[in-house]
């Protein structure tokens, strides 16, 4: 049974500028991202689909392989993460490589650890699930949210707003952190989350997602305080 690690790292990045390689906490993030992966020993190839000469070039000196840039229809603001692994997919079965199981990881998620990469690829392979991933619990229950338009608020779902918070169920998002999955059943339906998909439970000090400056600030924050627990 093989697995390939897929690292997408398009050179286009808007909100933050030469946000995949920009240092953080004096290193290049996305040399966190593949530390972590290939420290986890599960990956035949550690690998990076990029599109940016300067970010294939800073991969491979962090021990990441390029075999190929990314097409110029994957790297664009339109294409999906599912794009994007098709295209690898496709290009690694065009030189004879197959692989059972992917796992595609964002390169602005520092907080992956080998250990959590390690735990998710046994709950994919025990339980059979065609995708597992990282989630964390809402800080506050969801069944409560309100709406808010011109300044009224109503709520979401009135039933539940003289409910106490212990006594509603805990309710999760994706952590926004990797996506590890079964290649036959991706190409099979083209898509990263299926019924059949699984989830991992991480604490809030375990991810934060990066877009703004304010974003970059508060993660180097708590990626320093997680480390330090």
């Amino acid at each position: 049974m093989s697995s390939v690690a897929i690292i997408t790292a398009r050179g286009g990045s808007k909100r933050i500028p030469r946000k995949n390689i920009r240092p953080f906490l004096g290193k290049p993030i996305i040399a966190y991202v593949i530390d972590a992966a290939r420290q986890s020993g599960l990956f035949a190839d550690v690998m990076v689909s990029t599109d940016d000469e300067e970010i294939a070039t800073l991969a491979r000196q962090y021990g990441a392989s390029v075999p190929f840039l990314r097409k110029a229809e994957t790297a664009d603001d339109f294409a999906t993460t599912a794009d994007v692994l098709h295209e690898v997919l496709n290009q690694y079965a065009h030189q004879s490589s197959l692989f059972n199981y992917a796992c595609c990881l964002y390169p602005t998620a520092p907080f992956v650890t080998p250990v959590l990469l390690q735990r998710a690829f046994a709950t994919l392979s025990e339980k059979q699930f065609d995708t597992v991933y990282p989630v964390q619990s809402f800080g506050f229950p969801i069944q409560r949210a309100v709406m808010l338009a011109d300044d009224k608020v109503r709520w979401v779902q009135p039933e539940h707003a003289l409910t106490r918070s212990q006594d509603l169920e805990p309710a999760y998002h994706d952590a926004g952190q990797f996506y590890f999955f079964s290649t036959n059943t991706f190409l099979r339906t083209r898509r990263l989350i299926t019924d059949n998909s699984g989830g991992i439970v991480i604490s809030e000090m375990d991810a934060h997602d990066i877009d703004t400056e304010t974003d970059w600030r508060l993660a180097e924050l708590k990626f320093q305080l997680s480390r330090n627990r």
